[in-house]
């Protein structure tokens, strides 16, 4: 019995530790970065929303200018953090701080495209770009996962040529060997 309630302590004791917290965060505006304690609670800190104070226009500002803040508002309207959600708009920031070289960006656009957003569907050429890119300036991820792109279109392709094949023969039997059951006369459908 002894044993059982020390095993039960421990896992109860393990699954209440947690990692250690820095004692500092990072808070970033339109004036640039700064170091606040953790324990500092003030509007900074928390998650706004479009009807709070026009943070989201100025961040929006910002993000013309800094492609830091273009990717962190990607990020937001991807996650609907303070914005409406709006897959479109996210990958329209997103490849604006991608195009102006931010790699964290440029990793997360080939990530976008590799799986689609939503309603949007893969493009594995558009993310083997971006990820070669990526992997070119040294990120790991990066590699792993151009190399899924580059499978990814490979097949695609060959998909594509089979397509192309066996097309005609498709269209052949739509047009040739299926028939029509309704016909037309006199103003009204008429079925066999």
């Amino acid at each position: 019995m002894k044993r059982w309630l020390v095993i039960v302590g421990c896992v109860v004791l393990a699954s209440c530790a947690q990692p250690p917290q820095r004692e500092t965060v990072t808070i970033c505006d339109g004036g640039g970065c700064r170091e606040q304690g953790r324990d500092v609670v003030t509007q900074e800190t928390r998650t706004f929303n479009e009807a709070d104070d026009g943070r989201a226009a100025a961040l929006e500002a910002i993000a013309e200018q800094d492609p830091r803040a273009a990717y962190d508002l990607g990020l937001r309207y991807f996650r609907g953090d303070g914005v409406r959600q709006d897959s479109y708009k996210a990958l329209t920031w997103m490849r604006s701080a991608a195009e102006r070289g931010h790699l964290e960006a440029q990793k997360a656009l080939g990530r976008f495209y590799l799986t689609g957003l939503e309603e949007m569907g893969p493009d594995p050429r558009e993310a083997e770009k971006w990820l070669s890119i990526t992997a070119g300036r040294g990120d790991a991820e990066a590699r792993t996962l151009l190399a899924e792109a580059s499978a990814a279109r490979k097949s695609e392709e060959a998909e594509w040529k089979w397509r192309q094949r066996w097309r005609g023969v498709f269209y052949d039997y739509w047009y040739r060997r299926y028939t029509y059951l309704g016909y037309w006369r006199d103003g009204y459908w008429y079925y066999r």
